[in-house]
């Protein structure tokens, strides 16, 4: 006797495609996959319901596990269980139905598929040709055959469009990440698609993107920029296609497999005491607004994106603070050393809600994402290093670690490295001693004395 729950789980099954049936899909729902949140340690199965004869309603079946649960891999289970999920859907298209004994059906259903494979056996020996025959009837190729993927028709497409699927994604995300956050998300995300539009035109829906389209776009990108560019698109994807795979709109983010790159992140260098005097001369007569955007990246040890956040509103002048919003923290405070309070023009005038830092005043209104703001000056100050000499290892972030490392040195000649650091963290805002530390480490701020006389005989 053959039951549904043995047939989805046999290990021999033809395994031929069928055409969406919506008239037998009202009797059941599509199978899903329970996958524990990826907790190895429960059990995953496939799970629906199927239309009560008795009572018409929908009931939930018996869950189907088979020997899923005896693979210890992610991976496997998805492909076993997706195997599972693959034949119970065929079955109940078929008109195989867990209420019943199913014995007759699959018999007949057997046996026809084998009387159709043995007649075409039987065509294709009655039309088979000798060998020298056939080779004089295939034809000669026209053109040369492409590296390009080989792509079968997608089938008709039962889910929303890549475009869509994309968007809605996108709307989960906007509450939940920075603006800058979301505005790399969205432009990375667009930038696949219309990858996709140029180069696979058939992957319409969500249905039809593989992991095999996404590596080849990451792939290219790797090729055209860098690997860290490419890891930081695959970081996006995966946020992206995990968020679409909570909300059942995809069975499994697949991005999760594809392995990021080892790179080597990009080093600021910092400024030698002379180079800095140099850069600051020189914007004091050409861009004074770009020198003041610096200073407070030098003195305040701001980074770029940060700067470009400050509203007026922001500045208080009578306890010389400002307030910002931090990398890793809502909202922070730090005072204005007087070297650079001293800089600041008359503020009086300008609304609360202005900008400090716009494209040609300090203080006033500027239309612009945050990301297009710091491009701004990035753009600017790039035009200075051209002008004298610079090469791209030299940034504006290079300001803050050169004026972080001038005054933990200048701290360290009066006190302990341990007491140094403790005042230097109050001032340059790192939450722990070990990221401290570790940044120190990385912009070579931490020197040893001359060891010469250890080298002696």
């Amino acid at each position: 006797m053959y039951n549904i729950y043995d047939l989805v789980t046999l290990e021999f099954i033809n395994e031929h495609d069928l055409e969406h049936d919506l008239e037998h899909r009202r009797k059941f729902t599509t199978p899903k996959i329970y996958d524990a949140n990826g907790d190895l340690k429960q059990r995953w199965y496939v799970y629906f319901s199927y239309r009560n004869p008795e009572t018409g309603k929908m009931k939930r079946m018996k869950n189907i596990y088979g020997n899923a649960n005896r693979f210890k891999t992610k991976a496997d289970r998805y492909r076993i269980l997706g195997l599972y999920k693959q034949r119970l859907t065929r079955f109940l298209k078929q008109g195989y139905n867990p209420f019943e004994d199913n014995t007759q059906l699959h018999l007949q259903k057997t046996n026809s598929t084998q009387k159709t494979n043995n007649e075409t056996v039987n065509v294709s020996q009655k039309n088979s040709v000798p060998e020298k025959e056939a080779q004089k009837q295939i034809p000669k190729p026209t053109s040369k055959p492409t590296a390009k993927l080989n792509e079968k028709e997608p089938n008709k497409p039962t889910s929303i469009e890549l475009l869509e699927a994309f968007n809605y994604a996108l709307k989960l995300k906007i509450n939940v990440i920075s603006q800058s956050s979301y505005e790399d998300y969205r432009s990375r995300i667009y930038i696949l698609h219309k990858w996709l539009k140029k180069h696979h035109k058939k992957v319409t829906h969500i249905e039809h993107l593989e992991k095999k389209h996404v590596l080849e776009f990451l792939n290219e990108v790797q090729l055209s920029s860098s690997p860290r560019n490419r890891n930081n698109y695959r970081t996006v994807f995966s946020t992206i296609f995990q968020v679409l795979e909570d909300n059942e709109i995809i069975q499994h983010n697949f991005v999760t497999s594809i392995k990021p790159l080892n790179s080597k992140p990009k080093r600021h260098k910092t400024y030698t005491d002379d180079e800095q005097e140099r850069i600051f001369k020189y914007l004091e007569d050409k861009d004074p607004i770009l020198l003041l955007y610096i200073k407070f990246i030098s003195y305040n040890f701001l980074r770029p994106l940060e700067v470009c956040r400050l509203r007026i509103k922001d500045i208080n002048m009578q306890n010389k603070t400002l307030r910002f919003k931090a990398k890793n923290k809502v909202l922070k405070t730090k005072i204005i050393p007087d070297i650079l309070f001293n800089e600041l023009p008359d503020l009086s005038k300008c609304q609360p809600d202005d900008f400090l830092f716009t494209p040609k005043q300090i203080g006033g209104q500027w239309k612009a994402t945050e990301i297009n703001r710091r491009n701004n000056f990035g753009k600017r100050f790039l035009t200075v290093k051209k002008e004298l000499g610079f090469t791209s290892n030299y940034s504006l972030y290079s300001f803050r670690h050169t004026f972080i490392t001038r005054l933990y040195r200048a701290m360290a000649k009066d006190s302990s490295p341990f007491e140094a650091k403790s005042r230097l963290m109050l001032i340059t805002g790192h939450s722990t001693m070990t990221a401290l530390e570790k940044y120190l480490r990385d912009i070579d701020a931490e020197l040893p004395e001359d060891y010469s006389d250890l080298l002696k005989k």
